[in-house]
């Protein structure tokens, strides 16, 4: 008997499909087809319906680890424990893959095989950069977070599969934020156990259901990018920076982190008065005297340096035209922002340009955008520079003059 194997059977072209099924409908006595493939769906269903069909499941990482072992005893290859532990995890369940990986790093390398090894002969960034980039983004430490980038990239790590790494992070911070205890079981590995629990105690559900879409929308568009590496740097900015955005996932994101820090203590609930110290409140006094209204901060009180540049770009990039013409920075722009206490005025030189901006929609963008970079809610108000006003002081003040001597003037209504 002859056995015939046949591996990734679903790259056959249709023909070869077609002249396949002819020799299975009536196959030899003395013939034996065996068909191999990781992708079932892609098998017509007409050689699928002639087959014996057997599933494998996948192997576990402690098996492959174990054999990975073996083959390196037998091999002669110095192959540390954590190296194995990577690439049993890299295998995705698959030992061929995992003997390829092994091969791979072993020809590349000139004594023991280590964990930093696999990673600068796969160039993939490693459970030590990969925990140490979460961690800035957790803090939203953006500069941070870009330096690190910055120098994984001048190492030649590949950026597909670091932002493939974040994304198996930002999954093991899912499983173990959804189920605490049985989660240890079902991490990736692409960090320590202890790290993911740490890591997972600084990001919220909102955040990291965020920052899978957009690991996830980024990678995905690597395959039509021009400029990966700026798609990539923009990925990170926008997981660091969720204020950037206004869309429902953003904000979401930013009230699910603000609830568990209230939750865990981070952010402490103001205690009534009286209560600090553990004795009852005592009922408050009643007002004797009303009370008296702050006066507004003079303009342009602690206002970084080109925070109007800045907020103009950004409500440019947000909104769409005709509205985003009117924000520009040059002095002779229609359009220009002064900060008056938390009251953002938009003084518009004619009618034309304060009609145009002086829409819910705008002004919400205008506001959201100023309070991020300001960090303190800000209210943009339309300011039509060319109105006139409604009434005259002076002019009510000679009329009140002229009712009270009309010996003198004499007022005529026309």
């Amino acid at each position: 008997m002859r056995v015939y194997i046949i591996d990734e059977v679903h790259m056959l072209s249709l023909s070869a499909f077609n002249a396949l099924l002819k020799i299975i409908e009536e196959p030899p006595e003395h013939l034996l087809f065996i068909l191999a493939t990781t992708e079932l769906h892609k098998v017509p269903a007409t050689i699928l319906s002639r087959c014996q069909r057997f599933s494998f499941r996948r192997i576990s990482q402690e098996d492959i680890a174990a054999r990975l072992q073996y083959v390196a005893y037998q091999e002669n290859i110095d192959l540390d424990d954590s190296a194995a532990r990577v690439l049993a995890r890299l295998a995705d369940g698959g030992m061929r893959d995992g003997l390829s990986l092994l091969d791979q790093c072993a020809s590349a390398t000139v004594g023991e095989l280590t964990a930093e090894r696999v990673y600068a002969c796969l160039g993939i960034a490693g459970e030590r950069r990969c925990g140490e980039m979460m961690g800035y983004i957790a803090d939203h430490d953006t500069a941070s977070a870009l330096t690190l980038f910055g120098n994984l990239y001048a190492e030649g790590k590949d950026l597909g599969a670091l932002l493939d790494e974040l994304a198996c992070l930002v999954r093991d911070l899912l499983v173990i934020k959804t189920a605490p205890g049985a989660g240890i079981s079902m991490l990736s590995g692409v960090a320590e156990d202890q790290e993911v629990q740490a890591l997972s105690k600084r990001l919220g559900s909102g955040e990291l259901v965020r920052m899978m879409n957009l690991l996830q929308n980024t990678m995905a568009g690597f395959t039509r990018s021009d400029s990966r590496r700026m798609d990539a740097e923009l990925c990170i900015v926008e997981m660091c920076r969720p204020e950037l955005s206004l869309d429902e996932k953003s904000l979401n994101a930013r009230l699910t982190r603000l609830e568990e820090m209230i939750r865990t203590g981070a952010i402490p609930a103001r205690p009534l008065p009286g209560k600090e110290r553990g004795e009852e409140a005592a009922p408050p006094a009643p007002e004797e005297e009303p009370p008296v209204e702050e006066e507004a901060p003079p303009p342009g009180n602690d206002v970084p340096p080109g925070f109007w540049t800045e907020l103009a770009a950004a409500a440019r990039r947000e909104l769409k035209p005709p509205a985003s013409g009117f924000f520009a920075a040059s002095p002779n722009s229609p359009l220009q922002g002064v900060l008056v206490g938390d009251r953002l005025e938009l003084r518009c030189s004619n009618a034309f340009t304060a009609q145009t901006i002086d829409k819910p929609e705008i002004l919400e963008v205008v506001s959201w955008k100023a309070g991020a970079q300001l960090g303190r809610p800000i209210r943009a108000v339309v300011v039509d520079l060319t109105a006139k006003p409604r009434s005259n002081p002076r002019m009510e003040q000679l009329l009140a003059f002229g009712r009270e001597h009309s010996d003198v003037v004499k007022i005529k209504n026309y």
